[in-house]
């Protein structure tokens, strides 16, 4: 696709939000003292405009790093998709973001990888 096709738009990001939280399948994840380091990356895309005048059209990533930050509080959750899952309708509460890619990884789970994670990419359902 051409540039010049393409509509304008912004796009509002948080990358690599570190936390420890309470999750995975594993028997050595379900221990209560020992939450895995999750690494969380989200990004908010709208094609509506930003008015300096007005601020209209403003992404607050606020409110999602403080989503994100009440996350090691939380109960053990099995899937990282749970995570995701919350994670976009939280996102979708806000009526300008049109879609949302959001990632979540576990950089310690295996010795031999760099780490394993989900990836979504979503759009907001009419």
């Amino acid at each position: 696709m051409d540039w010049r096709d393409e509509p304008e738009s912004q796009t509002s990001i948080l990358e690599d939000v570190e936390l420890l939280v309470r999750c995975g399948l594993h028997p050595w994840e379900r221990h209560p003292e020992r939450p895995n380091r999750l690494k969380v990356s989200v990004r908010l895309y709208t094609t509506t405009a930003f008015d300096p005048a007005t601020n209209a059209g403003y992404l607050d990533y606020d409110r999602i790093r403080d989503r994100l930050m009440s996350w090691p509080a939380r109960p053990h959750v099995d899937l990282l998709e749970s995570l995701l899952s919350e994670l976009a309708d939280f996102a979708f509460e806000d009526p300008r973001v049109e879609a949302c890619r959001l990632k979540i990884f576990k950089p310690d789970i295996f010795n031999e990888t760099a780490g394993a994670g989900v990836e979504w990419f979503r759009k907001r359902r009419a």
